[in-house]
């Protein structure tokens, strides 16, 4: 199937597919243009580190970038190089992170710039295709390069490490590709690894956020919250485009179940949903934008110039782009998820649902009283990793390597905010679609009434007072199909709605 099939050529790939990649079952090819572009900077390279010095092909790198490497020890450099680096500590990376790093390290390759061999392509895109994963420590890299994640991998192409084994225990043999050792340092010269998790964590930061969208509506239903927040004309007065996204949606949502409002003004959570969910929308959007644009760059030191037949030693390895904009994504989230453990709170609340409290069975019973406690558990978490990595500082390799950004560490906290984030809204939706069924009530129609019945569809329908843990854990794992289903909603369906008048029933 053509939809099993993703192709890379170097400029077009998009974070969604290096989730693809990195997650599902499918089959990479390389673009011939790829190809192409690889192999005449690899001859391009080779041409000019014979006529000048050229950063890791001729001289020691970091501070040592003043030492030249005598020809008769080419072959040994960067074969010792490999060695040094592949240094990192600590847990292995996750799989998919490792395959989203071996991606983006392919693309990169095919933008041309590295002066790589080409053969490199196709090894990785073996590598890919057989499900190879080289160990990879999660600490090594500050937001500068990969260097250990990336020597790890070079060393078990050339076969001095072992691929790990499958689940099944079994030793996996590799492509048997052979790197040179005057490419050893162009191989390295990236931030793959950090790039291909913060791809990962921008897409399903993007999931979780659309999913959030569903489940507010959600809640406003069984709260009986006002629509009056999200009018057009409230935000044609303030018309943040996120902000106006997230109001056209929920009318979108509601449009089906126009109902009076139980009060003259909802809590912040309802009333402040589009002015606080808006940001953490166009900070995703935007990190996603730079994530994107980073992936299909030949962000290559030294860059290898085949238009002007030179190279360029330059500053394009650092993700300060990066760093910055998942801190900024990281901020707007725990905004947002504050309003979910709001909205909760509301859920759990007599006046808003006309239930017991915890919308309990019992009056002696606790319901979902112990929602709350998971869910800011879980947002404590989130402001934690809020914190903005970009606040860091190092100077290292005897003064030459005199900043870093932490566009590494950024992306592994976004992966954790991200993973904290998905619980608290399980929650959230667990209290809607219990309170909803103890009112009896359902949304009328259109993706709302698709939305409660496939949140139902998996939930389980008992009121007594029992563990909710298996409860979160099936809400947060199908918060993307709230997404999936949001994102099928035909253009045009708003205006094709129902009309009734405000505060009337559909």
């Amino acid at each position: 199937m053509e939809n099993s099939r993703i192709v890379i050529d170097g400029t077009a790939l998009t974070c969604a597919q290096v989730g693809r990649i990195a997650r599902e079952d499918v089959i990479v090819a390389i673009d011939p243009e790829g190809l192409d572009r690889a192999r005449l900077a690899w001859k391009i390279a080779g041409e000019v580190a014979e006529e000048q010095p050229v950063y890791g092909r001729t001289t020691g790198v970091g501070a040592n970038r003043v030492v030249d490497v005598e020809w008769e020890d080419a072959d040994a450099h960067g074969l010792r190089l490999l060695r040094s680096h592949a240094a990192g500590a600590g847990p292995l990376l996750a799989p998919d992170i490792v395959r989203a790093m071996i991606t983006v390290r392919l693309n990169q390759l095919a933008a041309g710039g590295s002066g790589v061999e080409p053969g490199a392509l196709q090894a990785l895109s073996d590598v890919l295709n057989l499900g190879l994963l080289p160990p990879v420590p999660v600490y090594g890299a500050i937001g500068t390069g990969d260097l250990t994640a990336l020597a790890s991998t070079a060393l078990c192409l050339l076969g001095e490490r072992s691929w790990l084994p499958t689940p099944e225990g079994e030793q996996q043999r590799g492509p048997g590709f052979t790197l040179r050792s005057s490419d050893a340092l162009a191989f390295i010269s990236s931030n793959a690894a950090t790039l291909g998790e913060a791809a990962l964590a921008a897409t399903d930061l993007r999931t979780l956020l659309d999913a959030s969208t569903v489940v507010a509506a959600l809640s406003l239903f069984a709260v009986h919250g006002s629509e009056e927040p999200y009018s057009p004309v409230v935000h044609e007065a303030m018309p943040h485009p996120g902000q106006q996204e997230v109001a056209a949606t929920m009318r979108t949502l509601l449009a089906f179940d126009h109902q009076a409002p139980a009060r003259i003004q909802d809590p912040y959570g309802y009333r402040a949903f589009p002015q606080v969910h808006g940001p953490a929308l166009e900070a995703a959007g935007y990190a996603e934008d730079v994530i994107t644009r980073e992936i299909n760059a030949a962000a290559e030191n030294p860059l290898i110039d085949t238009v002007n037949h030179t190279v360029w030693h330059n500053g394009n390895f650092h993700t300060a782009y990066v760093g910055l904009a998942l801190d900024s994504a990281r901020a707007a989230l725990f905004q947002t998820m504050a309003l979910s453990a709001a909205r909760l709170g509301t859920l759990a609340e007599p006046s808003f649902t006309g239930l017991s409290p915890f919308q309990a069975a019992t009056d002696a019973s606790s319901g979902i009283m112990i929602l709350e406690y998971v869910a800011h558990s879980a947002l404590a978490d989130v402001r934690r990793f809020a914190t903005p990595a970009a606040l860091g500082g190092a100077v290292l390799s005897r003064g030459v390597e005199d900043h870093a950004g932490f566009s590494t560490q950024s992306a592994r906290a976004t992966s954790d905010a991200v993973a904290a984030y998905r619980i608290g809204l399980g929650c959230e939706l667990v209290a809607a679609v219990r309170a909803l069924r103890m009112q009896g009530r359902t949304p009328s129609g259109g993706p709302l009434k698709a939305a409660f019945d496939v949140a139902a569809a998996f939930l389980d329908p008992r009121m007594e007072d029992r563990p909710l843990d298996a409860d979160i854990a099936v809400a947060a794992d199908r918060l993307p199909t709230l997404s999936r289903l949001l994102n099928q909603i035909p253009t045009g369906f708003q205006e094709a709605r129902p009309t009734a008048s405000p505060g009337g029933s559909a």
